[in-house]
């Protein structure tokens, strides 16, 4: 990975306001993805939960001329911001990018109706978008299917192992997310489902697949951390007033764990999670 790599790519993709260092140092996190898994040239790459499209950038870069990314993901064209997953996906595809790229959007890849041939792509990429699953239940489903499309699996989703006490406001905040996410019929929460490493280990093992490399890969000066620490101070109180089906005894406890990552946050400079990575086939 060189400065000149991470250059090409985010020149390629949507910026928000003057925040190109932002893109950058995002960018630089999916090379060191896309570099443990292997990603070569010419790869047939599909992957799921594409988003505004950070990872998308980082594959379609490495397969080269002679390979293709096909994104799929459930949010609608309109979601995100301030740049919406459109309006990126969008800038990428009038990149020099842009051939190699295909992106569906609200598209439910577990629905019976979506489906691709045997083997039809060489790689399929799980990227921090695990968490975003209804269930295990979806997750495990899900990897059922890509077993039979893809030849191999190459994930990454945060690894709640934490290393540094840095990490513990972001540890907090999505453990706490966690929590009352259960009680939610429906959710455009960063953390719907939280897996750990093990769980995630036996889900894909569950479906079919052989993990053949596993690592914790750190990118101490991602964003993510503050960013889910101060997104969660700010909907806290609106989240869980709006749970009527709560117990009383755990909203006492997630106020209490709430005390906890405030006074974490003023007190700690915030490190993201490191991203716990694999590859199976």
């Amino acid at each position: 990975m060189t400065q000149q790599t991470i250059n090409e790519i985010v020149a390629c993709m949507a910026i928000a306001g003057d925040h190109k260092d932002v893109q950058m140092i995002q960018t630089s996190h999916r090379l060191k993805l896309a570099e443990f898994w292997g990603i070569n040239e010419g790869d047939r790459v599909l992957e799921i939960g594409c988003g505004q499209g950070d990872t998308t950038a980082v594959l379609a870069h490495l397969v080269g001329k002679s390979g293709q990314v096909h994104g799929i993901d459930s949010a609608p064209e309109t979601y995100g911001m301030p740049i919406t997953l459109g309006d990126a996906i969008a800038t990428l595809q009038r990149s020099p990018l842009g051939e190699r790229i295909h992106v569906d959007f609200e598209t439910d890849v577990s629905s019976e109706e979506i489906t691709f041939a045997d083997r039809q792509f060489d790689v399929v990429v799980l990227s921090h978008s695990s968490w975003y699953m209804r269930s295990a239940d979806e997750l495990r489903a899900i990897l059922v299917k890509l077993r039979k499309w893809g030849k191999r699996l190459c994930f990454a989703e945060w690894d709640v192992r934490i290393q540094t006490i840095e990490q513990y406001p972001h540890l907090l905040a999505v453990l706490i997310q966690a929590q009352y996410e259960v009680f939610k019929e429906k959710s455009e929460a960063n953390v719907r489902t939280l897996f750990t490493p093990a769980e995630l280990q036996q889900l894909i093992t569950e479906a079919g697949w052989t993990i053949t490399a596993e690592r914790s890969i750190d990118s101490p000066d991602l964003q993510d951390g503050d960013w889910e620490v101060q997104q969660l101070l700010a909907d806290f109180e609106t989240e869980t007033e709006a749970l009527e089906t709560m117990p009383d005894k755990l909203k006492k406890l997630l106020e209490a764990e709430m005390n906890l990552l405030k006074h974490a946050a003023a007190t700690t400079p915030i490190s993201p999670l490191a991203a716990f990575a694999l590859t199976a086939e």
